[in-house]
């Protein structure tokens, strides 16, 4: 995927058969450093205090996400998320194997 601007959905998936919350974002995808896919993005709409508290649980769990995108397929691509302090979402796809001894070398610092 070159570029994509739009809405897309963030999928916690617990196993290969349990989805267990989605979220509606807007996103603006770009190419990392590496050339690997990254994207920010916000939630649409904006979480309500029950939403917010199951998303701070699954991200404290485990900050890994599906990005499913409008298409025929429903494909996605596997990410980690980072929220900044302004709720701005950043989406790293995940190398297929996972970071080597869990470094991350496009990940930015979002306490700046």
């Amino acid at each position: 995927m070159d570029r994509f601007v739009g809405r897309a959905r963030l999928e916690w998936w617990a196993n290969q058969a349990m989805c267990l919350e989605t979220y509606t974002i807007d996103i603006t995808n770009t190419t990392g450093t590496a050339g690997a896919w990254q994207a920010t993005g916000r939630h649409t709409p904006v979480l309500d205090s029950i939403q917010r508290e199951g998303w701070d649980f699954l991200m404290e769990m485990d900050p890994y996400f599906s990005v499913v995108f409008p298409s025929k397929d429903n494909s996605g691509i596997f990410v980690r998320v980072l929220e900044a302090e302004d709720a701005t979402l950043t989406l790293i796809e995940v190398p297929e194997g996972g970071w080597p001894d869990e470094q991350h070398p496009d990940l930015p610092e979002l306490n700046a």
